[in-house]
């Protein structure tokens, strides 16, 4: 499948109307709550735009619930934290003198500072797998898609911060924030360590103040760029000489602030702040104050911050594009819910997701998955076995690969290319288009034929789709027409045509046969004598085929 090919089934393809394309999809449905059929189609709808894939054991859970019922649990994020990264390197090239020297392997280094190069960038690899390890491990909740959310809006490059640590705290303020207070969040990530090494902030003195930090909090975090009227470059002076001040703590990487650096006059804001004027503060607590008032202000713009984060919302979650339908009756409405509730976010995503909208049939089956999506998906979906715990190292080697495959397609964790984030969440007019290209395509084909064949090896452990393994997950595998049918549900988000199907079942499941009891008869024998090693190899070559055809296909590739 080359590129050319792609785009024609995405404009092409849909059930049961044509699929919709940047532009010409129409959709009228609103955020009255879902009453529609809940099968499986809906479930996995559900669950892929949701969490990473939607897992047959998943499917099964939710399904067995109302879709508002559903929508909950997804939203009741843990409380509690994934355990923190560990050491999987050795102290190899790392200063003897340096701290990091004295974490065992296998412990973790989050609570050690280091100051040593080298010890960094393996901590960032550690970082890196153990993130990609959370997405794969991640519960039956939303969290995971939120915090890579939040990683995309609020975004930091490691590569450019390059102190491992801070990439955890930002990670934990991302896993603590998911579903909670916008604004809250706005704070904390202004005061977060990563965020003020990575825009410069730790420097932001009054003698020569730092605009960076205080563009992209209006210009990327809140309020957007295309307002009209909209702030202006005087604001964005003035909310940097508001921002003066803040410090980091080099021997416990704290923040603080530092009253003798900061600004202590008055800021005077545009006519689009109403001519707001913040008061300079000279105390110890000037900054926090100072701080508050700069959000009370940017917040207090109430439309156009609930309806930008809306959006950010929608195109995640939904669709890439919003029509003018869309802004009346599913944003506007959702902006108004936000501000309404105090800028809590659950009560949104819950309104959205339990919406007719979000399960209208143009809604479903119309995103190109990110890299990440598409791997994490996968190996999820597939239930692919992975080392436990006990082997760390060869746990983390598998992370590490599938994050260096991500990378490869353009996707890479703690490292989007810009401070806008990937291009392909908010570049018009291709969006999530710019996923596909001549080399992502034939990279995503190459790692899926890889999965599906021979496996990664490295160190006497194999990363592998097991197709047997996979087939035993589904309701009727004895019956063919059952079990393609199954998987497609469960694989993809559009149809499969019937005669595509009998297609399939004839060339792989029956091998050239023409009655389906061939194939019943192959399940039976490897089921009866599971032991019997020719049973297995005999399903297995039929099983392995069927799902390298249908991951082979453009349709995989949508959600």
């Amino acid at each position: 499948m080359d590129r050319r090919e792609f785009f024609t089934l995405k404009r092409r393809s849909k059930a049961p109307s044509p699929m919709p394309y940047a532009g010409l999809r129409q959709i009228y449905s609103g955020l009255a709550p879902y009453t529609g059929a809940w099968t499986r189609k809906e479930v996995a709808h559900l669950l892929k735009r949701t969490m990473f894939g939607a897992k047959v054991a998943d499917i099964n859970h939710f399904l067995a619930m109302s879709p508002s019922a559903a929508v909950d649990e997804l939203l009741n994020v843990p409380t509690g934290l994934p355990a923190p990264p560990l050491k999987n390197y050795d102290n190899t090239d790392i200063d003897a003198a340096d701290p990091d020297t004295t974490v065992a392997q296998g412990s973790t280094w989050v609570n050690t500072v280091s100051t040593d190069g080298t010890a960094n960038s393996k901590r960032a690899g550690s970082l890196k797998a153990w993130w990609i390890g959370n997405m794969i491990n991640q519960d039956r909740s939303i969290r995971e898609k939120m915090v890579l959310f939040w990683h995309n809006h609020f975004t930091t490059e490691l590569s450019m911060y390059e102190t491992a640590t801070y990439g955890y705290k930002y990670n934990v303020l991302l896993t603590q924030s998911a579903v909670g207070n916008f604004k809250t969040l706005v704070k904390d990530m202004t005061l977060n360590v990563a965020m003020l090494r990575y825009l410069n902030g730790y420097l932001n003195t009054y003698t020569a103040p730092d605009e960076n930090y205080a563009r992209e909090l209006q210009e990327l975090f809140t309020l957007g760029k295309e307002n009209n009227p909209n702030y202006t470059e005087d604001d964005v002076v003035a909310a940097a000489r508001v921002l003066t001040g803040w410090r980091i703590k080099p021997d416990d990487e704290s923040v603080f602030f530092r009253p003798e650096a900061h600004d202590k006059n008055s800021k005077t804001f545009s006519s689009f702040y109403n001519g707001t004027v913040i008061a300079g503060r000279s105390d110890a607590t000037g900054g926090e104050a100072e701080l508050d008032d700069l959000l009370n202000m940017i917040f207090a713009k109430q439309v156009e911050v609930s309806e930008f984060i809306v959006k950010r919302l929608y195109t995640w979650f939904v669709y890439y594009t919003i029509e003018p339908d869309t802004l009346t009756n599913v944003i506007k409405p959702l902006a108004q819910q936000f501000r309404d509730g105090g800028w809590e976010i659950k009560p949104v995503l819950a309104t959205l997701l339990k919406s007719e909208h979000f399960f209208d049939v143009l809604s479903q089956g119309c995103l190109i998955k990110s890299p990440l999506e598409m791997i994490v998906g996968m190996v999820r979906e597939f239930d692919v076995a992975f080392p436990d715990a006990s082997n760390y190292a060869a746990q983390y080697d598998m992370w590490d690969y599938l994050r260096n495959q991500s990378e490869l397609m353009q996707q890479n964790i703690c490292d989007p290319p810009s401070v806008s984030g990937w291009p392909a969440y908010h570049q018009l007019p291709a969006y999530y288009e710019m996923w596909i290209n001549h080399d992502t395509i034939i990279k995503r084909h190459r790692l899926i034929e890889q999965l599906m064949t021979t496996g990664y090896m490295r160190n006497n452990t194999t990363l592998i789709i097991d197709p047997v393994a996979f087939t035993r997950l589904l309701p009727n595998p004895m019956d063919p027409n059952a079990l393609i049918n199954d998987a497609v549900d469960i694989l993809y988000r559009v149809p499969l045509s019937d005669a595509r199907k009998a297609k399939l079942k004839a060339d792989t499941l029956l091998y050239g046969q023409t009655d389906d009891i061939y194939w019943t008869n192959y399940w039976n024998a490897h089921v009866g004598t599971p032991s019997d090693m020719a049973a297995y190899q005999t399903v297995y070559n039929r099983l392995q085929p069927l799902y390298s055809y249908l991951t082979g296909l453009a349709e995989y590739h949508l959600a």
